[in-house]
C-alpha cells in the first residue's frame, strides 16, 4: 500500500511542482515529512544534502531517496526500499514526460500567441515564491540549531551569510563553497 501512496505523492509532485528540482523541494517536504511522516525534518535535510551532492537533478534525486526511505522507515527489507525508491522517481518524472509529449507540438506552434506568453509570466513569480518556501523551510533548528545554542547557532548564521556573499556577489564556484562549507563543520567538530 505504500507503494500506492509512494506513486500518487510523487505523481502530483511533479505534476504541480514548477521550476526544477528546488521548486519542488517544499512540496516534498511538505508531503513526506508532515502528511504523511515518512520521514523526520533531520531525515529530509539529510537527503536535501545527499540529493545535491550526487549527479543529477536534486528534485529527482530527493525522490528517489525519498522513496527509499519511506519505505524503509516502514520496516522493508533494502530490495523491497530500492522498489519504492524506483516508483517515488518514475511517478515524479512521469506527468513531465507525458505532458512534454502531449505540448510539445502545440507550444511551438502557439509560442509567440499572448495567452501563452502570459501564462509563462504568471509562472515565474510562483517559481520564485516556491524556491523561498525551499528556503525557509530547511532554516529549521535541525540545521540552524537554536540561539540557546549560540556558538552553532551564530556559526550556522555566519556559514549561510558567506555562503550567500561568496556565491552572488564574489562569484565563488558553488560547489567550491559547498567544500569550504563542509570543511568548516568539519573543524567544527572538534
Amino acid at each position: 500500500m505504500v507503494y500506492l501512496y509512494l506513486f500518487i505523492t510523487f505523481f502530483e509532485i511533479g505534476l504541480f511542482g514548477f521550476g526544477g528540482g528546488y521548486g519542488m523541494l517544499s512540496l516534498i517536504q511538505g508531503e513526506v515529512v508532515y502528511h504523511w511522516h515518512w520521514m523526520t525534518t533531520a531525515e529530509f535535510t539529510d537527503i536535501v544534502a545527499i540529493s545535491q551532492m550526487t549527479p543529477g537533478p536534486v528534485g529527482i534525486n530527493a525522490a528517489t531517496y525519498c522513496g527509499y526511505t519511506a519505505v524503509k522507515n516502514a520496516g522493508f527489507s533494502m530490495p523491497m526500499a530500492i522498489l519504492g525508491s524506483t516508483t517515488a522517481t518514475i511517478a515524479l518524472v512521469l506527468p513531465s514526460l507525458i505532458l512534454m509529449i502531449l505540448i510539445s507540438k502545440m507550444f511551438m506552434k502557439y509560442m509567440k500567441s499572448p495567452i501563452v506568453e502570459g501564462i509563462f509570466s504568471g509562472l515565474r513569480p510562483a517559481v520564485v515564491g516556491l524556491l523561498a518556501a525551499a528556503t525557509l523551510m530547511l532554516m529549521t533548528a535541525d540545521n540552524f540549531s537554536t540561539p540557546d545554542n549560540p556558538w552553532q547557532f551564530w556559526i550556522s548564521c555566519f556559514l549561510f551569510v558567506a555562503t550567500f556573499v561568496g556565491v552572488k556577489f564574489m562569484k565563488i564556484n558553488p560547489i567550491r563553497m559547498i567544500m569550504y562549507c563542509a570543511f568548516a563543520g568539519l573543524l567544527l567538530l572538534y
